[in-house]
């Protein structure tokens, strides 16, 4: 117990000697947490530019373009009477939407003869241009409504009356788990989560790889030729520190109020699978991969696109089916899963029984692999040894 605590404390002086892992791995969740919290702290999109060509001048434009002023999403960049040249501006000033209230509007409306407002839609960022939409058949639908109840009422009827000719359902949206739309509540554990995963990753893709490289395995192997024992000494600095940088992380999302409950067991559960199979998976690649650099090159291709894949914010329905397979056993893609069921819909264990499974097997077949194979370079290596002294 001694030696292994000895060599424990040189595990630890080479892992703080490199100055590019202790970035990575205390700088990242921490930059990347405050940052992504900051770009979504406002909660929701708001104040979309939108440019408003009035062609009619007339009081009905201006009502509507009142309301325009007055919804949260939108902001009323310009009005003009006529479009100019808005095709070349719409890239510079990044108007969102276009709103085109014809010529003779207000003659035609009380004629009946239903004028044609043009909304022309930059679709360049899709989520803007969704939320623009929503706001904008918001404003219009709520005018067209008003409009056409006033015009019941100078026919004589009643306001109630009028409001129940022209409405024959009332619709009330009742909204859960996040009702008020907050990005930081959707976006920021999932990308935590996702950070996490690789910063894991890159972090055990280095404590074998960097070991063949510069000898010291050779050390290591006098000391026990027992692969279980190295993996073990390897892995407890990193099982001591992934704590604290878990606590960070439930530190941020408390700072940003993110609306979820994530202090119960089954959030623990998840949370500590997720950090094994991570550590196991990045331990497979730096044994398997003697060199620093192929094994993080390698473990970044799987973690850059691992967010996407786990149908997080895109449907896995949406994506090819070999995709999905894949993505299946990356663990992020369970541990999302897994968080959904958990944070918002308020699972417990059994509720994120499949996705335990999943990162237990990941589990076990990594430690299997990575066990096998580092026992057979241990072999190889003290086969070498007894060699060059025979």
């Amino acid at each position: 117990m001694k030696k292994f605590i000895g060599l424990l404390k040189l595990e630890f002086k080479r892992i703080f000697s490199n100055s590019v892992l202790m970035a990575i791995f205390f700088g990242a969740p921490i930059g990347y947490g405050i940052l992504f919290g900051y770009v979504y702290q406002q909660a929701k999109v708001k104040d979309l530019p939108i440019v408003i060509v009035d062609q009619d001048q007339s009081p009905a434009t201006d009502k509507i373009i009142d309301a325009f002023e007055d919804n949260e999403g939108l902001h009323v960049k310009d009005v003009r009477p006529v479009p100019g040249n808005i095709k070349s501006e719409m890239p510079s000033n990044q108007y969102i939407a276009v709103i085109t209230l014809p010529n003779g509007f207000e003659k035609d409306l009380l004629q009946k003869k239903h004028p044609e407002v043009r909304v022309d839609l930059n679709m360049a960022n899709i989520l803007n241009a969704n939320t623009a939409s929503n706001q904008i058949n918001t404003v219009l639908m709520t005018i067209n409504a008003g409009i056409e109840i006033e015009g019941l009422k100078k026919q004589g009827l009643h306001p109630d009356q009028a409001m129940a000719s022209y409405e024959s359902f009332k619709i009330n949206f009742n909204k859960l788990y996040n009702s008020t739309g907050n990005y930081v509540t959707f976006m920021l554990p999932g990308l935590l989560a996702a950070i996490m995963q690789q910063i894991i990753f890159l972090a055990m893709a280095l404590v074998f790889s960097r070991d063949f490289e510069d000898g010291y395995f050779g050390k290591l192997v006098k000391e026990s030729k027992s692969s279980i024992y190295h993996i073990l000494l390897k892995a407890t600095p990193f099982l001591l520190m992934l704590p604290f940088m878990w606590l960070i992380i439930s530190l941020l999302l408390s700072f940003f109020n993110v609306g979820v409950d994530i202090l119960n067991l089954p959030m623990l559960v998840l949370t500590t699978l997720l950090t094994f199979a991570s550590m196991f998976i990045g331990m497979l690649f730096s044994i398997a991969i003697p060199s620093q650099l192929k094994a993080t090159e390698l473990l970044m291709v799987i973690s850059t696109p691992a967010f996407i894949l786990s149908g997080f914010t895109w449907p896995t329905s949406a994506i090819p089916e070999l995709i999905t397979n894949v993505a299946h056993f990356i663990p992020v893609t369970q541990y999302l899963s897994g968080f959904r069921k958990v944070a918002f819909y308020g699972g417990d264990l059994a509720s994120i029984g499949p996705e335990i499974r999943v990162l237990v097997g990941i589990i076990i077949v990594a430690i299997v692999a990575m066990a096998v194979l580092l026992q057979v370079k241990i072999n190889r290596l003290a086969k070498i040894s007894n060699n060059q002294l025979d």
